[in-house]
């Protein structure tokens, strides 16, 4: 081995370093840009989470992204450069502030007309009735063809110059009458019949508008203006709310300091089913499956593919990090499969082995081609041996298929020598069969001999179907499968019951629910299905020690961990994982022998061995040898403040106090903001 330079020499060295500051303090005060836009720009279309979400932003950075998935979520043709309805939205406020803002002392956009132009658009028909001093000025605009709005194919809003002065009032039938529109009118303002009467002798369009703003629609035998009228105007307004999924407005928020910025701006919908299945080693597992609205994929020589990202963590309720894992599914389609999956939807279906306890789950989805990004958060209850009856959550499947037992891989949604297939909608039609699919643990000899499996269906609160079985029947039990063809069930959403009944009472139950549709076929799923190893690979023993040591019990933890260093005592994964355990149990002497291997050529170098066997030798009191292996450290890796921390403790615990101020000097260039590290320097300096 090449002799290895003194630590001190390689601090001297890089004394030149340089240090950037952090940023500034965050603004308290919404700049007057995004001001300007939220309370001027977008007021009329975005909606109250969106604003929100907006106020809570601390950046201009986050305030810019924001705005841009704010656009990007409304654009019509999002594979075109141009995004349609923000040039339009413009365009409406300047024509806006251009026409509508002349006779009243406040902005065009402010106006009533103003904000219902900026909402609807242009009106297909505009009739303006002026000039006439026996009612106010007013317009009537007619739209149709807005049916994708929510709103009728053909209606009318009113506007009117109350006083014959400033701007025009959008009129309501119910609030304002067509008294409203008379200045001289001086009937009993309560008797509306009376007001139309006089209004339709000196203007009939206006006063066949002045009871319903709905053609078609006759109010003139009701005595009043209908409720119909008002709750259109109440549609109108609430139509920007109506075309947008406020989803991604709580997703930016969540995720805009995890994703990468590219990604930040387009979260994508999706389903998701997440399902706790116990393997016969006692291992528990976490199926879950993702339906993502869309899937996209690059093209190239009629070849498609898409790379996709998935990050998951696993957190106890308080914060704690228990799991973490991430993994990279690539699709790859020729031209058939590709038009297969265009009327298909595309599940990606994966499992996780988790030790018992009750956890946030999240799941995060990125797709490389078109960086878009969806999620999946759910609580989970993984009941380990306590309460000893249990009963897991019931998958509902419309296909179920045999595995082959000479496959060892343990597969998405394997239910014993069963493959459920499910789909997170859980819909239905008459010609499926639905497979109920659950596991029960804990019944006694005597239960499991006298006791039943009860199914009860019920529609709209009443029962719809009901089966019971013995649970002798199911040879694999405690695996229940069960299938109901659905020919007799009417389209309607369902609820679906099981529970165990034993011993003349219910032992436990568990819900679900599905629909059935009245569509002849819905089109299923294609999968990318991630696999597991069979439950003897090392793998699992490893994830759980792990998974343990995280949870803060470590001695259970040693013990699955020393399992797989025996298995595999080349794997530093392994050995940092053990080395680690003893650690946390202050069973030092152990360590050396565990790292040794990984501490020399041939071996990948890894930081953590390496500062994790420099930090064992210095509490061993062998500074010399810590020294050493930090010194291999920075010669792989560089310095960080970390490793110049420890390096100036064993200098420093050896008697070499200038050496110890040199590495703590340079932690602090590197990391001001080390009030321990600063006051151990501020000491060595006093002594000088």
């Amino acid at each position: 081995m090449p002799k290895t330079r003194p630590v001190f020499l390689i601090l001297v060295a890089a004394a030149c370093l340089t240090l950037v500051s952090e940023g500034a303090a965050q603004k308290t005060k919404l700049p007057d840009r995004y001001k300007k836009w939220l309370d001027e720009e977008v007021v009329h279309i975005i909606v109250p989470l969106e604003r929100e979400v907006f106020l809570k932003l601390t950046t201009d950075r986050e305030r810019d992204l924001f705005i841009d998935a704010f656009w990007k979520h409304r654009d019509p043709t999002p594979n075109t450069p141009e995004n349609e309805f923000r040039i339009e939205h413009y365009r409406r406020i300047n024509y806006a502030n251009r026409y509508y803002g002349r006779s009243a002392p406040i902005p065009g956009w402010r106006t009533d007309r103003g904000r219902i132009y900026i909402i609807l658009g242009e009106p297909n028909d505009i009739q303006r009735i002026e000039g006439k001093t026996s009612i106010y000025p007013s317009e009537i605009w007619f739209y149709q063809n807005k049916d994708s709005l929510g709103l009728p194919p053909g209606f009318n809003l009113v506007f009117f110059q109350e006083g014959g002065l400033g701007d025009y009032k959008l009129y309501s039938p119910a609030k304002d009458g067509p008294q409203a529109l008379m200045p001289s009118y001086l009937g009993d303002p309560a008797d509306y019949m009376k007001a139309y009467e006089a209004l339709r002798e000196i203007e009939p369009t206006l006063a066949d508008v002045s009871l319903s703003l709905i053609p078609g629609e006759s109010s003139s035998g009701w005595g009043r203006p209908s409720l119909a009228s008002d709750m259109l105007i109440q549609r109108v307004e609430n139509v920007p709310r109506s075309q947008v999924e406020e989803r991604y407005a709580q997703k930016f928020l969540q995720y805009k300091d995890i994703v990468d910025v590219e990604y930040s701006t387009n979260y994508l919908d999706s389903d998701s089913l997440v399902k706790i299945i116990k393997d016969p080693s006692g291992i528990y597992f976490v199926h879950y499956a993702v339906e993502p609205r869309r899937l996209s994929v690059d093209a190239y020589e009629n070849k498609y593919s898409a790379t996709l990202k998935i990050n998951g963590t696993v957190t106890t309720l308080d914060g704690r990090m228990i799991h973490q894992f991430e993994k990279t599914a690539t699709v790859n389609m020729d031209e058939a499969q590709m038009k297969a999956a265009n009327i298909q939807p595309f599940d990606l279906h994966d499992l996780f082995p988790l030790i018992p306890g009750t956890y946030k789950l999240s799941i995060l989805v990125k797709n490389e081609v078109n960086k878009e990004f969806t999620s999946l958060e759910q609580t989970l209850v993984i009941p380990g041996d306590s309460p000893p009856l249990q009963m897991t959550s019931p998958i509902l499947g419309y296909k179920v298929a045999s595995v082959d037992s000479a496959k060892k891989a343990i597969k998405p949604f394997q239910f014993g020598t069963r493959q459920i297939y499910c789909q997170p909608s859980r819909v239905f039609t008459k010609k499926d069969t639905l497979a109920v699919a659950f596991q029960v643990f804990g019944l006694t000899p005597q239960q499991k001999q006298s006791g039943q499996i009860k199914f009860v269906f019920l529609k709209n609160g009443q029962p719809a179907l009901e089966k019971n079985r013995a649970v002798g029947e199911y040879g694999e039990f405690p695996y229940v499968l069960e299938e109901f063809p659905l020919a007799d069930f009417l389209p309607a959403h369902y609820n679906l019951k099981v529970s165990v009944i034993a011993d003349g009472r219910e032992l436990i139950a568990g819900p679900e629910e599905f629909d059935v549709t009245y569509l002849e076929a819905i089109p299923r799923p294609w999968f990318y299905s991630k696999l597991m190893p069979e439950t003897s690979d090392p793998l699992y023993a490893q994830l759980i020690g792990s998974q343990l040591f995280n949870a803060g019990r470590v001695e259970e933890a040693k013990a699955y961990l020393e399992k797989v260093y025996r298995q595999k005592p080349d794997s530093a994964d392994a050995a940092l994982a053990l080395a680690q355990a003893y650690m946390a149990l202050g069973e030092l002497v152990k360590i050396p022998p565990v790292l040794s291997l990984f501490l020399s050529p041939p071996q990948p170098p890894k930081y953590e061995i390496y500062f994790l066997a420099g930090q064992v030798h210095q509490k061993l009191g062998e500074f010399a040898r810590a020294l050493e292996i930090f010194d291999q450290a920075v010669s792989h890796f560089g310095i960080n403040a970390s490793l110049l921390n420890a390096i100036g403790e064993c200098y420093f615990q050896s008697g070499k106090p200038k050496e110890a101020l040199a590495a703590w000097e340079k932690s602090l260039q590197i990391n001001p903001n080390q009030p321990e590290i600063k006051k151990k320097a501020d000491a060595l300096k006093e002594k000088k």
